[in-house]
């Protein structure tokens, strides 16, 4: 088996069976934010032109980092057939036909699949809630040699189904951010410094625990950091270490982590490894060092180069302002009207100002009507452009298509709300009756919990978020318990999530949640993120298959 890196989340992968491109990402996406960091805009021309006619195409998920629309448009042949990941929705195999796509073959979720020529295929995924309504998945690719897992960002909680196939050779795995949180909180600066030293401890943490579970013989840091060139976004890039920032690169995670890993290796565009039973060998390009130690240079000829494409992408923007009440209340209002459960997991108005409009969307009213200094809870400032153009597109998801971008502000009161941004990534029928239905199973939930020791406090086994079991992503820090899975906090005596409003950890009789104080959000809690290996990996493998079980799921 041979893999080259595309850059980002992208690979190559060859075999004797067959050729599969994985989520090539080559046109910046989300409104010209997010540019592929090593860049990957001077690979050589033979191997551009393997990735326009594979034997087979993977795409992980609808986030345009991993869906390329326009440069799957221009440039991958439209016969190849698309493997597809088993998703409750037609929402992914519907968009890639719209581009012309023709052939596409169904997997199951976790099932081998052997394809034409003996080539052995796994894909599963993950759909709940906070894995957003279309979904993400996980590509395990076996031909006979070796076994790899592109896992991506896919954020399985149990880690036995990557390993029930056998050992995994080679794991690429996301150990970055993806998200827009705590960059664009109006906030005091020291606070958002703080959550972003804690955010990328806990992507980083999820990274090693996943590493060490799978015991790969390699390790591929992937699927990110993005590289921002646009001026107003370029202090989000991670250079000197000092940048309220979420988003280090390899050789920063490699640096800090690298002890706690297996073997693990620095893959930039064009890098490729050959894999088999025997050894792993690595053919690197030749430029592997400057991205990283000469970052800001590298980063600043980037931004130069790529300077034209994006001045002529802001002056494409919509300039004329429309009706944006009048087109909220007529998408939104039904939609709202749908979802009472997930409504009242909201609780509070969320304020949208744009220009000179100022919207107010009264989530317990179900009404969507003009600001006039009522009480609010949630507040996004979002430059008018951008908010035209997705009302006018009836963009479904608004994680995808505005609020990865970071170009707008953000203000809450109290904790994070996870069913507001449910609420915005399920803007269709379809994906607010899926979001609805989770919502209600998990506000509505009693299912009872196993406890677990968690340091020296007793706690449910099941993280409220995504039920990670803290049996394997616990961690005690200080006073408080934390899922190393996303890194949300709770007060390990009392139960009560530091992280989001609603959604305490279970504790046993008499230690009840509810007893907490609920005066105020936390202040970031920065610890030092460190614990200790737990013995062989093999071994260790072995304790987390025996630990970890399926469970009830939001």
């Amino acid at each position: 088996m041979r893999i080259t890196s595309l850059g980002h989340a992208g690979f190559l992968i060859d075999t004797c069976a067959g050729s599969i491109v994985c989520d090539p990402w080559f046109v910046p996406a989300f409104h010209g934010s997010w540019f592929p960091f090593p860049r990957n805009d001077r690979l050589p021309d033979d191997l551009m032109q393997r990735l326009e006619r594979p034997d087979y195409l993977y795409i992980s998920h609808q986030h345009a980092d991993h869906l390329d629309v326009p440069w799957l448009s221009a440039h991958v042949d439209k016969a190849t057939p698309v493997l597809l990941p088993d998703y409750a929705t037609r929402e992914l195999p519907d968009q890639l036909a719209s581009l012309g796509f023709r052939e596409f073959i169904p997997t199951r979720d976790g099932v081998p699949q052997r394809l034409p020529g003996g080539l052995e295929v796994e894909i599963h995924v993950a759909t709940s809630m906070s894995d957003g309504p279309g979904g993400d998945s996980a590509l395990i690719v076996d031909d006979g040699t070796a076994r790899f897992l592109n896992q991506n960002d896919c954020h399985l909680r149990d880690v036995r189904v990557f390993l029930a196939g056998g050992p995994v050779d080679v794991h690429a795995l996301q150990f970055s951010g993806a998200i827009w949180w705590p960059m664009v909180y109006d906030m005091d600066p020291e606070l958002i410094a703080g959550y972003a030293r804690e955010k990328r401890e806990a992507q980083a943490e999820r990274a090693v625990r996943y590493a060490q579970a799978i015991g790969a013989r390699l390790v591929i840091p992937s699927a990110g950091p993005p590289a921002f060139l646009d001026e107003d976004l370029f202090g989000f890039n991670m250079i000197t270490g000092d940048e309220s920032s979420i988003f280090p690169d390899q050789a920063d995670f490699m640096s800090e982590y690298g002890e706690r890993l297996p073997e693990c290796t620095l893959m930039v565009p064009g890098s490729q490894l050959t894999a088999d039973r025997a050894r792993i060998t690595l053919y690197h390009v030749s430029d592997m060092s400057s991205p990283f130690l000469d970052k800001e240079d590298y980063l600043r000829e980037y931004q130069r180069d790529w300077a034209p494409w994006l001045a002529q992408l802001k002056a494409s923007w919509p300039s004329e302002q429309s009706d944006i009440l009048g087109a909220l209340r007529e998408w939104w209002e039904p939609l709202l009207d749908g979802a009472p459960r997930l409504r009242d997991a909201i609780g509070g108005s969320c304020l949208i100002e744009s220009g000179q409009d100022a919207l107010l969307v009264d989530f317990a009213a179900g009404t969507v009507r003009r600001f006039a200094g009522e009480p609010y809870s949630y507040r996004f400032t979002i430059p008018r452009p951008l908010l035209e153009a997705v009302v006018r597109q009836r963009d479904v998801d608004w994680s995808n298509s505005l609020l990865l971008s970071c170009r707008f502000r953000a203000w809450r009161e109290g904790d994070y709300n996870e069913y507001l941004y449910a609420f915005l990534k399920s803007l269709s029928p379809e994906r607010l009756a899926r979001a609805e239905h989770e919502a209600a199973n998990v506000v509505g939930s009693t299912v009872a919990a196993d406890f677990v020791e968690v340091g020296p406090y007793t706690v449910g086994r099941w993280c409220p978020h995504r039920q990670a079991d803290l049996a394997e992503f616990g961690m005690a820090e200080g006073e408080d318990v934390v899922c190393a899975m996303h890194g949300w906090r709770f007060d390990g005596r009392t139960g009560r999530c530091r992280t989001a409003r609603g959604r305490d950890l279970r504790v046993p009789p008499g230690m009840l949640a509810g007893d907490a104080d609920r005066s105020g959000p936390p202040e970031p809690h920065l610890a030092d993120g460190e614990w200790p290996l737990r013995g062989d990996r093999e071994e260790f493998a072995d304790e987390v298959a025996a630990e970890l079980r399926g469970v009830v799921g939001e």
